[in-house]
């Protein structure tokens, strides 16, 4: 049956990776946008809703079928089958933090505002700071709710299927 806090199915998966990339995406809007225009002010926030939807679009897309197809691959390498849930999850965060950040601190200034000369010059200035917020925001915020949401979901099926059988 598998671990209650991961997704089960494809379905359940998009719901999990959607709820990480949801929150994520926000925390790092608000985090470069807000540095962007040195302020939180209406324009800004403005500028935040404008952006979120495309960047969860590409983020899902991204983590989908690109840096979560190598993390699942480096975890693979990296662990064995004997090591711990949180082993295998600490390795995936970090797998997948590596690769988001660097193509999105890439691709979100390329997107929005910047040429590409200048999100490349840019790079090495932001990605460390992005990088470590993300792999927090990760760690404290968007896997344990995701989780969290996962063992409420599979709670509530559980219930739901010993509740027909009796």
């Amino acid at each position: 049956m598998g671990d209650a806090r991961l997704p089960r199915s494809g379905k359940e998966g998009f719901a999990y990776g959607s709820i990480i990339c949801a929150l994520t995406v926000l925390v790092m809007l608000v985090l470069n946008l807000g540095m962007t225009f040195g302020s939180l002010d209406a324009s800004t926030w403005a500028s935040i809703g404008k952006a979120y939807i495309p960047v969860w679009i590409v983020a899902m897309l991204l983590e989908t079928f690109v840096v979560g197809r190598f993390a699942n691959f480096m975890v693979g390498k990296f662990s064995e089958p004997s090591d711990g849930f949180n082993a295998k999850i600490l390795f995936n965060i970090l797998f997948v933090v590596l690769g988001m950040s660097g193509i999105m601190t890439f691709l979100g200034p390329v997107l929005f505002m910047n040429p590409v000369k200048g999100a490349i010059m840019e790079w090495p200035l932001h990605w460390p700071r992005n990088f470590c917020v993300a792999m927090w925001c990760e760690l404290l915020f968007a896997q344990p709710i995701a989780r969290q949401v996962m063992k409420r979901w599979h709670n509530y099926q559980d219930s739901k299927l010993t509740a027909q059988e009796d």
